[in-house]
């Protein structure tokens, strides 16, 4: 299975089908008089979100949709067969955007809802239309317009109200198959991620929410080290970020420092997405014994000078994961309550994710538009310094990730 969360496409709605121009021939009737019936409207074009639907990788490949035209109106006053609509079944959570004004369509965030994406034409008016007092034989009829033609870009950005932030091994995926009945595959190699996992979380009885778990980020992402930072814009929904950080690294790697570079990495993605709500989860204490675990967690701590919340979990044991989701579900409803009853910050919380969901794409268009320069000038054989490069080679609509579950 192959998940991709970007596509360029090309839709074109039907076309309006032509009036015609006729008369009634008939016998015993002299004179019959204008019949020419007008012509159909054509088909339009829809996007629909479908649970049923996870990636966008049936638009990879087929990339122009097209609307059928409408019919052209008859004799004896007959209109024209009508286009039929094409619908276009995307996962909940695409954004649908035009791709030379950059201007946003919609935000498909619902099972079931649609977006008209192009209407088709009208269709043109038989002579029918323009018989009067004077002209009783007229001979003029109108064309169908044309249908709307579009370029569109779809950008999936799954729906979650926590996500999971980390260095490639630090428990991200041991964590959600803890606290939820998702199942990540899990490995004792970095990079076993490769495509956001989502998990519903219950605490209680109706008390939920969805967490998403992304691929690990490793210093340099913005540049496109490692997996780079493409799936960071997964987290443009999210209301509050955990922090995972692995204790006791097998690599004696510096835990503060592992913070340290995530952190860096987000503020050069989005300053909104680093501005979120982050908490700190000191992950993996198993490995240590009791005083040990404790001594360097506030070791951590004091290091950081971490003022947020701060939590020491095992999401192998599960001990402390459970505590997590708890106090989560309470600071999730808080806010949504918060919301409801103050509709100025609820506005203020959707401007923030819109113009968190803005700078990410102008952080990725810019290292999309750097890559296709490094790559034109590999072709014309120009030295390029190769410190930055990494394993992006794939076509200039971005990543294809494939995985076998």
């Amino acid at each position: 299975m192959r998940f991709v969360d970007e596509a360029v496409i090309k839709v074109a709605a039907g076309d309006g089908g032509n009036g015609c121009m006729s008369f009634r021939r008939e016998k015993f009737i002299p004179f019959g008089g204008p019949d020419g019936g007008d012509g159909a409207h054509g088909g339009s074009v829809w996007a629909e979100a479908d649970v049923g639907v996870n990636t966008l990788v049936d638009y990879r490949y087929t990339r122009q949709f097209r609307a059928t035209r409408g019919g052209n109106g008859r004799g004896a006053n007959c209109t024209g067969k009508s286009g039929d609509d094409i619908v276009l079944k995307v996962p909940v959570g695409t954004t649908l955007l035009d791709e030379a004004t950059g201007e946003m369509l919609g935000d498909l965030t619902q099972d079931g809802q649609r977006i008209l994406l192009a209407r088709g034409g009208r269709g043109g008016l038989g002579n029918i239309n323009f018989k009067s007092s004077t002209n009783r034989s007229p001979r003029k009829t109108t064309d169908g317009t044309a249908g709307e033609t579009r370029e569109l870009r779809l950008e999936l950005k799954v729906l979650a109200d926590v996500g999971l932030l980390g260095l490639p091994n630090a428990g991200k995926s041991t964590f959600i198959r803890a606290v939820s009945a998702a199942k990540p595959k899990v490995a004792d190699y970095p990079f076993t991620t490769l495509v956001p996992n989502l998990g519903v979380v219950d605490v209680d009885r109706h008390r939920s929410f969805v967490m998403a778990d992304i691929p690990g980020l490793i210093e340099g992402a913005s540049d496109g080290a490692g997996l780079g930072i493409r799936f960071l814009k997964h987290l443009a929904r999210t209301r509050f970020l955990l922090h995972l950080v692995d204790v006791a690294p097998y690599d004696e790697t510096d835990p503060v420092a592992a913070v340290q570079a995530i952190a860096g990495e987000l503020d050069k993605f989005s300053p909104t997405l680093a501005s979120l709500p982050r908490w700190l989860i000191l992950n993996k204490i198993d490995l240590l014994p009791e005083d040990e675990a404790e001594q360097r967690c506030a070791e951590i701590v004091a290091r950081l000078g971490w003022t947020g919340p701060v939590f020491r979990t095992s999401g192998l044991t599960r001990e402390g994961a459970m505590a997590v989701c708890y106090q989560l579900m309470d600071a999730i409803e808080a806010q949504r309550e918060a919301e409801a009853e103050n509709p100025e910050l609820a506005e203020a919380e959707q401007a923030k994710r819109e113009r968190l969901v803005q700078e990410g794409r102008e952080r990725i268009r810019e290292l999309d538009v750097r890559r296709a320069a490094e790559r034109r000038a590999r072709r014309l054989g120009v030295d390029i310094d190769d410190d930055d490069d990494d394993d992006w080679d794939e076509d200039e609509d971005g990543p294809e990730i494939i995985y076998r579950p």
